[in-house]
């Protein structure tokens, strides 16, 4: 399939729940949601010239506004199935995922943004991939990007401090090979700074007065 038929599927899908996608006409950009496969990391515009195949991994960046919130959630999925994959994909993918449930049990109340930070940045790079450094999570809610940033590397006890209420975005995005990214011409689609692969897994998260709450899991 083409990632214009998936970005079609996602549309249909928030209509019929009663949700708008967050990120059609946000500044322009020109699908119901971000996808991006192999080499490119984020904001990848759907296309019919885009075709998925075996092999492949693609990541699904997608925004939901309902009831007059917004929502933010992605992952990176092995078209295919994981068997489909190379060593290399399969360890990216599962290290960025796990990057991301590690960084949420950090987020306690009392706790500050460089303990999220550092988090995924100590055990992103302990396992030999690159946390990108040039786009971070974000603060979520009647807005689709609200203070506070929340970068993917820092020094932990640094930062805004979080307290029960925060509804945050934690976004890790992780690169093969390098820490760095390039913009291509469309002036949205992020890629790989070597042009390899990369993976971004990223959950809307509530701070409680105990364990975070995720969002946008599935039950």
């Amino acid at each position: 399939m083409s990632t214009w038929e998936l970005n079609r599927i996602i549309g249909e899908f928030l209509r019929n729940h009663g949700a708008k996608p967050s990120f059609l006409n946000y500044h322009g950009f020109r699908g119901n949601a971000c996808i991006s496969i192999n080499h490119e990391l984020i904001h990848g515009i759907p296309s019919k010239k885009k075709i998925l195949r075996n092999g492949d991994i693609v990541s699904v960046d997608v925004g939901a506004y309902l009831d007059g919130w917004h929502g933010d959630n992605a992952a990176t999925f092995p078209v295919g199935g994981t068997s489909a994959l190379s060593e290399t994909a399969k360890r990216l993918l599962q290290v960025t995922e796990e990057c991301l449930f590690a960084a949420i049990k950090t987020a306690l109340p009392g706790s500050r943004i460089g303990d999220i930070s550092n988090t995924i940045q100590t055990y992103c790079e302990s396992r030999g991939f690159y946390v990108v450094r040039d786009y971070v999570g974000h603060g979520i809610g009647r807005d689709l990007h609200e203070a506070p940033d929340i970068p993917n590397f820092g020094k932990p006890g640094k930062g805004p401090r979080l307290t029960a209420g925060m509804t945050l975005c934690i976004e890790p995005m992780v690169n093969q090979s390098t820490k760095e990214t390039k913009l291509l011409n469309d002036n949205w689609t992020v890629v790989e700074g070597n042009g390899n692969l990369c993976a971004h897994f990223e959950h809307t998260i509530v701070i409680t007065e105990g364990q975070p709450l995720i969002l946008t899991k599935l039950d």
